[in-house]
């Protein structure tokens, strides 16, 4: 059977289309989700977030912490209400297609595509690196490491998401337990004072807790996003949750709130241990700062931990950018033949081709630092789009059935909304050159939007389907 074909730049397709487009139902519960939104993120507290105590010092590191963590608690409750009114494994592009129309939504699934696609090969570098510091296996290049990586992980994808997913919470798991017991080792050798040994410069209003200055805040909000970066992907799994209106709002809150705890603890205690001056240059915080205090044994566990916590967020990762790219091909603003699942519903080609695009840029480019910078300022204009779409979509459609609803309303996000605008600058100021790369591939996207795919979308498709549906009720009205 044929669907009708509601507007001159859809084309219409038949049932065998979404038959070879489907993903396994009810394959995660609450639980799993919110293992899934800690997962994407728990990487970011055994490496990185650090280097913004170069930026900012101690205290400016903290103030951008409290800044980036409202910006996306706020985003998170706002998502937490688009994902249990809309279903979809579009997730942001879903939310902002209804909001925003096809161009806003195709521009919020390219920037999250590109922080997904990216983030792993940022991963994979630092994957490495944990790998040839342990010597393990006797390897001393990164590029092996690199391609182990995604040939295994996506391979595990590739068998089904249940398993996926429970793999995922395992790794997770010992990353957890790593952190636990990092605090527990570094709370009896806590001094206040060590948070401000960094020497303080001559800029404007520098102090002891602030020394480079107001200016520092800026530059460690980039590194203050690393706390929490991916979080938002947990809607992604909607069409594979066992009750998205319920599970979905209740994961991703309480993933954030677990990040929230996590992030602080090390940022605290950390360089509370070790000084601040010294945590701001190491490659591997944490089990630096447990061998500044003497306890090398828990160190060492710390550091096969750390590299746990890697391979979670790679893994989660992984399923991240396949489902966003599922999604934009289904709906035809990228090619379909990206979005068909095998017998084991899972999306081959959208996890194979950015896979193999992110061996290449890992191999190539070699720079975790460099590869994170580009994948948070993608990252950063999603977000903005994202707290724009929570406040149109209450503007527009206030009878719109919410399951959940966002404490504060509008005002919430339209909070979470200044500050991913501050966040998108700040990406600027601390690398233009990633940030300008990134804004490249954005409008070259976008390109292949105003003269290609807009015009072969897909009828039919859930988000385009919300949108005809909207449409109809309107005309009614």
């Amino acid at each position: 059977m044929t669907q009708t074909l509601p507007a001159a730049d859809q084309r219409a397709v038949d049932k065998a289309y979404f038959e070879q487009r489907s993903l396994r139902r009810g394959a995660a519960g609450w639980l799993l989700l919110a293992g899934l939104g800690i997962s994407y993120v728990i990487s970011g507290d055994f490496s990185g977030w650090n280097f913004g105590l170069e930026a900012g010092g101690w205290g400016g590191l903290l103030i951008a912490f409290v800044l980036m963590g409202v910006m996306y608690a706020c985003m998170v409750f706002g998502l937490a209400e688009m994902s249990s009114a809309l279903p979809v494994a579009g997730a942001g592009y879903g939310f902002a297609r209804r909001a925003l129309g096809r161009l806003g939504g195709f521009a919020t699934g390219l920037a999250i595509l590109i922080e997904y696609s990216i983030a792993p090969a940022a991963i994979a570098v630092f994957i490495g690196g944990y790998v040839e510091s342990l010597r393990l296996f006797g390897i001393t290049d990164g590029w092996p490491v690199y391609l182990v990586c995604f040939a295994l992980f996506i391979g595990i994808h590739l068998v089904g998401v249940g398993e996926a997913l429970k793999a995922m919470f395992a790794i997770t798991g010992i990353a957890v337990v790593a952190l636990i017991a990092f605090v527990i080792g570094m709370v009896p050798h806590f001094d206040p004072a060590k948070l401000f040994d960094i020497p303080v410069t001559d800029s404007a209003g520098a102090s002891a807790f602030l020394p480079n200055g107001a200016g520092g805040i800026l530059g460690a909000l980039v590194f203050a996003i690393w706390f929490f970066l991916a979080v938002e992907g947990v809607p992604l799994a909607a069409e594979e949750a066992e009750n998205p209106q319920r599970d979905m709002p209740r994961a991703i809150i309480v993933a954030m709130a677990v990040l929230a705890f996590t992030g602080l603890s090390v940022l605290v205690l950390a360089p509370g241990g070790a000084g601040a001056a010294a945590m701001s240059t190491s490659s591997s915080p944490l089990p630096d700062a447990l061998r500044a205090v003497g306890n090398d044994g828990l160190a060492v566990f710390v550091n096969y931990a750390g590299l746990a916590g890697l391979v979670a967020s790679f893994f989660s990762i992984v399923y991240a950018y396949s489902r966003q790219l599922f999604a934009l091909s289904r709906a035809g603003y990228l090619p379909t033949w990206l979005s068909r699942t095998s017998s084991r519903k899972t999306p081959t080609w959208a996890l194979i081709v950015p896979g193999a695009i992110g061996f290449i840029l890992a191999a190539a480019v070699a720079d975790g630092d460099k590869l994170i910078n580009i994948a948070v300022f993608g990252a950063a204009v999603s977000y903005v789009l994202l707290n724009l779409s929570h406040i149109v979509l209450r503007r527009r459609e206030p009878e719109l059935h919410r399951p959940y609803r966002t404490p504060g309303g509008t005002l919430t996000t339209a909070v979470g909304l200044v500050l991913a605008v501050i966040a998108v600058v700040a990406t600027f100021v601390v690398d233009v050159q990633a940030a300008a790369i990134t804004a490249a591939i954005f409008v070259i996207g976008l390109l292949y939007f105003a003269f290609y795919s807009r015009h072969r979308l897909v009828a039919g498709a859930p988000e385009e389907e919300f949108a005809r549906l909207r449409a109809s009720e309107a005309e009614l009205r």
